[in-house]
């Protein structure tokens, strides 16, 4: 299928004179500083000079928020074989084999690094602790702290990474926009409070900004999953893929007014079972695997099991499980439904599905090289054809820790071959035609319209009279937001989701058929023939 042409309407997000915005010269530039931008970080030459520019504190993150685990074949009675076709049968038809293998066969080797970094796994019988989640044969999920798993590896590659020389870490730095001359990435234009914007002229770039969630009015990502790396990559000429293709994870703590917090797949991996409001366990119903059916088959049969019930939740129980297991394994997950005066042990905890995973995004090959010369990229932010349509439980942190050090050592190697002459290039900014920002400008409430507006009409169950209802009216607010010019991190995050959000609704609208994550009522089935990407380019 040709690429589907989308008009980003802008280049930049701000005007800038580059006589007046300070410039800066390094040798690689890392953009965002999760589990993906701080293990290319370690891979990359130490003669190298490098900026890891991240747009909050470095351990904020959608990687310290993992809490299932990395999966790796790790069991004797387990094998690569396995964990590869477990992927391809949870990817629908998408997965790229070859990249399926690649890292796959990694994975332990990608793990055993972690331990050398100073990650500390739960242990059982002087082994490596493993559970089974939704969609794997073989219990191969390695795990930390129970059920923090992001929150110990990102503690071990933190600690790290500080105590590397050749290493600068700009924490509280939003970018902007990429730079581009001739066709290749140069750099990018960042701004934090203290400085303002500065330019950042590199001879190489990574791209590991993480996801888009917060697209979406229910979601387990962080607040900043705001899709900043698709939009600039896009704005930039980089071809992005399988739009269509986010990830709802089925069991989301629903406790309205607020936030809501993940319930670990592990948690059914370990014997919890999925009721209705009547006490009815539905998954069987549903699928032969029942609870640890992959995740966009239990999400569609939660969606569904809510609206025949005609409830706004359904509840997971593990109280028939015994309570020293649960208390051991689950802590985390246990205080947060202490904090609501629930009792894990004893109690059905609410859940619904939320957004949680972008599996689209910019195009990357398997050395984690974008369409773009000079330009990598790698974790969530991409689409690296590890997915498919749909992503297996923790094969994303392993895909962080895979592509990440593909992209920093080609990035690396890539630089060092450039010598040491920097220039700063021509910069030729979108004419001075935005209009100053409205103080009747309500960016919180234009926000929660966009959200619900997402959940709607582009969530679980898609059609397409609701998508283009979406379209419109996601179009409507960019013709009146896209040409300002903001001067906050929340109008810059406004627009690069209005953007991102058009092209996964173009791109869902295209896929008339139901595959993966992507499920279209009138179009209810897979359709062979539709086993194919849909790319989109700026035009």
């Amino acid at each position: 299928m040709p690429p589907l042409t989308v008009s980003p309407k802008r280049r930049y997000l701000v005007r800038f004179n580059p006589k007046r915005v300070p410039h800066l010269f390094t040798d690689v530039l890392i953009i965002g500083a999760g589990i993906t931008g701080i293990r290319a970080a370690l891979a990359i030459d130490p003669k190298v000079q490098v900026v890891l520019a991240t747009k909050d504190v470095i351990s904020q993150s959608n990687s310290a928020y993992a809490q299932g685990g990395i999966a790796g074949v790790f069991d004797p009675f387990d094998d690569f074989a396995n964990h590869v076709a477990d992927t391809m049968s949870a990817g629908k038809g998408l997965c790229h084999r070859d990249i399926v293998e690649t890292v796959v066969r990694e994975a332990p080797d990608r793990i055993r690094e972690l331990i050398t970094l100073g990650t500390v796994f739960d242990q059982a019988d002087g082994e490596m602790a493993l559970t089974q989640e939704g969609g794997h044969s073989h219990r191969r999920v390695v795990h930390a702290l129970g059920d923090a798993t992001g929150k110990e590896v990102m503690r071990a590659l933190i600690d790290r990474v500080r105590r590397e020389p050749h290493l600068d870490i700009w924490e509280k730095t939003f970018t902007l926009d990429l730079l581009t001359h001739d066709g290749e990435c140069r750099g990018a234009l960042v701004w934090n409070a203290q400085h303002g914007k500065t330019f950042v002229w590199a001879k190489q770039t990574i791209l590991a900004t993480g996801g888009a969630g917060r697209l979406f009015r229910e979601t387990t990502n962080p607040e900043i999953a705001t899709a900043d790396g698709q939009a600039m990559a896009f704005r930039a000429g980089c071809e992005v893929r399988d739009m269509e293709f986010m990830q709802f994870h089925p069991t989301v703590l629903y406790i309205a007014g607020s936030s809501r917090h993940l319930i670990s797949e592990a948690v059914r991996g370990e014997g919890g079972l999925l009721r209705d409001c009547h006490g009815n366990r539905f998954m069987p119903e549903y699928d032969p695997a029942a609870e640890l059916a992959p995740r966009d088959i239990v999400s569609r049969a939660i969606t569904r099991q809510m609206e025949k019930t005609r409830h706004h939740c359904v509840y997971l129980d593990v109280t028939h499980l015994d309570k020293a297991l649960v208390q051991e394994r689950f802590p985390h997950i246990g205080q947060v439904c202490a904090d609501f005066g629930l009792d894990l042990t004893r109690d059905l905890i609410p859940v619904r599905p939320g957004a949680h995973y972008m599996i689209g995004g910019v195009t990357v090959d398997d050395e984690a090289r974008t369409s773009l010369p000079r330009l990598w990229a790698a974790g969530e932010v991409t689409s690296s054809g590890l997915h498919g349509a749909n992503r297996l439980a923790s094969n994303s942190l392993l895909e962080g820790l895979v592509f990440g050090l593909r992209a920093g050592r080609n990035a690396s190697a890539a630089a060092l071959g450039e010598g040491d002459q920097f220039t700063a290039l021509p910069l030729c900014p979108d004419p001075p035609s935005l209009q100053p920002v409205d103080a009747s400008l309500k960016l919180d409430d234009l926000l929660n319209s966009l959200n619900s507006e997402m959940w709607r009409n582009v969530g679980i169950e898609r059609e397409a009279t609701g998508l283009e209802a979406a379209l419109q009216q996601v179009e409507f607010w960019d013709r009146y937001v896209g040409p300002r010019e903001f001067n906050t991190t929340q109008g810059w995050e406004l627009q690069n989701m209005l953007l991102v959000a058009r092209l996964m609704i173009r791109a869902a609208a295209a896929r008339c058929e139901s595959r993966g994550t992507h499920s279209r009522g009138d179009f209810p089935e897979t359709d062979p023939a539709q086993a194919e990407h849909i790319s989109l380019v700026a035009g």
